[in-house]
C-alpha cells in the first residue's frame, strides 16, 4: 500500500458513499465459452456469489449467461464481435437493434456495465476493421444514450500489449506510431465519454520471452532485486506494475492523463505442453494468488498509487475447444464441476491463498509457544521503502488493513513506513506471535517497545 495524499473534502465524500474495506469491485474474471463442458449459467452464478469476484467479462452477449447473472449484482461486461464492427459503424439502426437485443432486453436486472466493441482489433492487420472501430463505438454509444442508459453503461474496446512500441522502462512506455491516428481517435472517445482504456497485460508471456529465474520471480510477485527505472528513480518489484505503468506512461505521453486503465485480461496457465516454459500449478497459483493479494492491498502501482486498477482474471474456466498449445486450454481458475483448480484466495470463506511461495516470507507453522515478554514486530531501521511496500502489500493480502486506509485510526502519518509497521505487526500477531512470522525477508525485528500512538493501538503486549 503506497502512502496516500488525499484532500479531506474528498475523503468525506468518499466514505459517505463507499466502504473500501469491504469492497473488492476491482476483481473481475473472464468467462470464455470455447468449450463443450461448461456448467449451466445458474450454477456459475452461484459459484461467483461464493467468491470475491464482482465483475464478469463475456466475449459476446450470450442470453443464457446474461439472464443467469440477473439479480446477482455482479457487473457484466459484454462484447460485440469483431465481425459486427462494419455493420455497427455503417448503420445506426443496426447498432440500435444490437443494443435493444443485447442490452435493454436484460438491463437493469442484469447489471451490464460496459460494452466492448471488438476484441484486440488493432492486433490484426484488417484495415477495414480498424477504420470502422471508432464509428462502431460511437453508434453503440449513441444507441445507449437514446435509451437513457449511456451514463451507466460505457463503451470501449480491448487492446493487446502490442499497441505499445516500447514498454521498458515503464516511464518510457509509448504507443506504436503506426497506430497513432487510430489510437488518438479511440482515446479521444474514451476521454470524452469516461470509458476506460482496456488492455491485456500478461507477465506470463514476458517470462516466456525471457525465462530466467529472476524474471520468473519478478513476474510472480516473489522476492527479487527489482528493476530500476532510471527516469523516475522507481525500483519496480513486479512485472504487472511495470506493464500497467508503461501503459500509463503511453497514455500520458499522448495527453490522456485522465483516461483510466482497465486490465481486461491477465492470467497464468497451470499446465502446458512439455516444451512450454512457465505453465505449472505452482506458478499459476503464485501469480494469481499474489496478484489478488496485491490488488487487495490497495497499494496501486508506482505511477497510480493508492488504488487498485480494475482487473479481470483469465479465466473462469478452461476452454477445452481452443486450438494452439496445451497452455491455451489451461487458464481456468475453476473446473467444470465448480471445484477450484487451485486456491487463489477468491473464496469468501477463505480469502488467503495457500501458496507455497509467498512474495515476502513463507507461511509460518503454528507456534508451540509465544514470547514471554511484551513483543511487537517492527521494520528494521534503514529498510528501503520499496521493501517496506512489498511487506505491506503481502501482509495486507492476508489481513484486514482497514485501519491504515483513509479514515482509519492508523492512517496518519500517511507514510509507507508507518503503514508497513502496522501491517507487519498485525500479520505477526494474527499468526500467533510465532517469531518466524516476523521475518519479511530479514527486514523485521521483534521489539518490546510498544509502537502504539495517539488512537492507533498496535495489537500485542505481554503474553
Amino acid at each position: 500500500m503506497a502512502a496516500l495524499h488525499i484532500p479531506l473534502a474528498f475523503l468525506l465524500t468518499f466514505f459517505l458513499g463507499f466502504n473500501i474495506a469491504n469492497s473488492e469491485s476491482f476483481i473481475g474474471v473472464n468467462y470464455g465459452q470455447v468449450a463443450d463442458n461448461l456448467p449451466p449459467p445458474s450454477a456459475t452464478a452461484k459459484l461467483l456469489q461464493s467468491t470475491s469476484i464482482e465483475k464478469v467479462r463475456l466475449y459476446g452477449a450470450d442470453p443464457a449467461i446474461i439472464n443467469g447473472l440477473a439479480n446477482t449484482g455482479i457487473g457484466i461486461v459484454i462484447g460485440a464481435a469483431n465481425g459486427d464492427i462494419p455493420a455497427l459503424a455503417s448503420d445506426p439502426n443496426f447498432a440500435k437493434n444490437w443494443v435493444n437485443t443485447n442490452v435493454l432486453a436484460y438491463y437493469p436486472a442484469s447489471n451490464i456495465i460496459l460494452v466492448n466493441v471488438g476484441n484486440e482489433v488493432l492486433l490484426y492487420g484488417d484495415d477495414n476493421l480498424k477504420t470502422h472501430l471508432l464509428p462502431a463505438m460511437q453508434n453503440v454509444k449513441n444507441a445507449l444514450d437514446a435509451a437513457s442508459v449511456g451514463d451507466k453503461i460505457k463503451v470501449s474496446t480491448v487492446h493487446p500489449m502490442t499497441v505499445l512500441k516500447q514498454s521498458e522502462p515503464p516511464s518510457a512506455g509509448i504507443f506504436d506510431p503506426a497506430l497513432g491516428d487510430v489510437l488518438k481517435g479511440l482515446l479521444e472517445f474514451n476521454d470524452a465519454t469516461g470509458s476506460p482504456f482496456s488492455i491485456n497485460p500478461y507477465p506470463y508471456f514476458a517470462y516466456r520471452g525471457d525465462p530466467r529465474p529472476e524474471t520468473l520471480a519478478f513476474c510472480l510477485f516473489q522476492p527479487n532485486p527489482g528493476r530500476f527505472d532510471a527516469n523516475t528513480k522507481i525500483n519496480y518489484m513486479n512485472m504487472f506494475d511495470a506493464q500497467v505503468d508503461a501503459v500509463r506512461s503511453a497514455l500520458n505521453a499522448m495527453g490522456f492523463k485522465n483516461v483510466e486503465i482497465v486490465v481486461a485480461e491477465t492470467g497464468w496457465p497451470y499446465k502446458g505442453d512439455g516444451d512450454e516454459v512457465g505453465p505449472s500449478i505452482e506458478n499459476a497459483k503464485a501469480y494469481n494468488g499474489n496478484l489478488i493479494a496485491h490488488l487487495r492491498s490497495m497499494v496501486g502501482t508506482p505511477l497510480m498509487p493508492g488504488k487498485s486498477v480494475d482487473t479481470y482474471l483469465f479465466a473462469l474456466y478452461d476452454e477445452d475447444l481452443k486450438s494452439g498449445s496445451g497452455s491455451e486450454r489451461a487458464f481456468g481458475l475453476f473446473k467444470p464441476d465448480l471445484t477450484m483448480t487451485y486456491d487463489a484466495g477468491l473464496s469468501k470463506s477463505s480469502q488467503t491463498p495457500a501458496t507455497s511461495k509467498s512474495p515476502v516470507n513463507p507461511t509460518p507453522a503454528t507456534p508451540s509457544h509465544k514470547p514471554n515478554q511484551a513483543a511487537w514486530c517492527t521494520p528494521k531501521e534503514g529498510t528501503p521503502d520499496a521493501q517496506l511496500q512489498a511487506n505491506l502489500d503481502y501482509a495486507c493480502g492476508k489481513i484486514d488493513c482497514s485501519l491504515i486506509q483513509p479514515g482509519g485510526a492508523c492512517f496518519d502519518p500517511n507514510t509507507v513506513a508507518s503503514h508497513a509497521a502496522y501491517a507487519m505487526n498485525l500479520y505477526y500477531q494474527n499468526l500467533g506471535g510465532n517469531p518466524s512470522a516476523c521475518d519479511f525477508s530479514k527486514t523485521a525485528v521483534l521489539s518490546n517497545n510498544d509502537p502504539s500512538y495517539n488512537s492507533c493501538t498496535y495489537p500485542g503486549g505481554s503474553t
